[in-house]
Parts: structure tokens; sequence; C-alpha cells
């Protein structure tokens, strides 16, 4: 299954759940995690709160990438890393492929340094109105969040 629209830039926007529709080894990846019932999240120092993610480095795989970003951005020691899906963002200037995990956090540990975020922040619950709150990030604001919350919970019963 495959799902179109525009993003909060008015960039078009392909998801889809399977198997690494759009590129075997994509530059980028995103992390929706939990640690201990909670979601855990960041605050970017720019975009505001969103889950950890970013740059795949060269010499690194996408999963590796992952669990990099998890850690430099939350403290947060990745237990168990799931591949769930890939997006792909054309914009005017280029075009951007992203893996999606879920990730499950067993220890977050401080850190003196967070590279570009505040450091972790752990959630209840994703707010039904994040498409409007202005705290979170623009990649939060987007059908990416709300159908991957919806292939997680169909996975993973969380």
């Amino acid at each position: 299954m495959e799902y179109h629209f525009i993003d909060y830039y008015g960039n078009k926007v392909n998801l889809s759940f399977d198997d690494h529709p759009y590129s075997d080894e994509p530059k980028h990846v995103w992390v929706i995690a939990r640690y201990q019932d909670k979601w855990l999240l960041t605050k970017h120092l720019y975009r505001g709160i969103e889950f950890p993610g970013g740059k795949v480095e060269v010499g690194e795989s996408a999963k590796e990438a992952a669990i990099r970003e998890v850690k430099e951005e939350t403290g947060g020691n990745v237990s168990f890393l799931q591949y769930i899906g890939q997006y792909q963002v054309t914009g005017k200037e280029k075009v951007i492929v992203k893996n999606i995990y879920y990730a499950v956090i067993d220890i977050l540990e401080k850190q003196a340094h967070y590279f570009e975020t505040v450091g972790p922040i752990l959630l209840d619950m994703i707010p039904l109105n994040i498409k409007r709150d202005k705290q979170f990030s623009f990649m939060m604001r987007d059908d990416v969040l709300s159908y991957s919350m919806r292939q997680i919970n169909n996975q993973f019963k969380v």
C-alpha cells in the first residue's frame, strides 16, 4: 500500500510500508521510539519537538544511523529496532528518501551533549491536535506520522 500527500511545506510525499520501495540505501532515518511505555522524542534546536532521526553517515547502514541518532539526540540505548517503512519527499531542489523505524529503548542515559537537540522528551501520548501545535517540528505535522503510528499499532499493539 502506498500513500501520497503534500507535506507541511507543499512537497510531494510518497509513503510505503513495503520493503525499501524508493531506495535500498536511503540517506536519512526517522525513529519512532518507546521508553517505559512512553514515546521518546527530542526537541530540535530549530524545528521543535520531534522523534529522533537524521542523516546516514558515510560507511554506515541506515539501521546503524538510526541507532546512533537515537543515542546522540536522546541518550537512548536501542534494545529493539524494526524497519516499518520508507518515504520519499520530492522538493523543489532535491528528493529525500527516509527509512522509518520503530525502536524500543531499554536505557536512557543522561549525556553532557545532545548534538543539535536539547535531549529527551517523554510523552504519554502524541497529541490529537499535533498538526496545529507549533511546538512540534514540521516532520510531526504531516501524514507520515499518522500512517506510521497506525502501522506500529497494528504490528506491535502499542
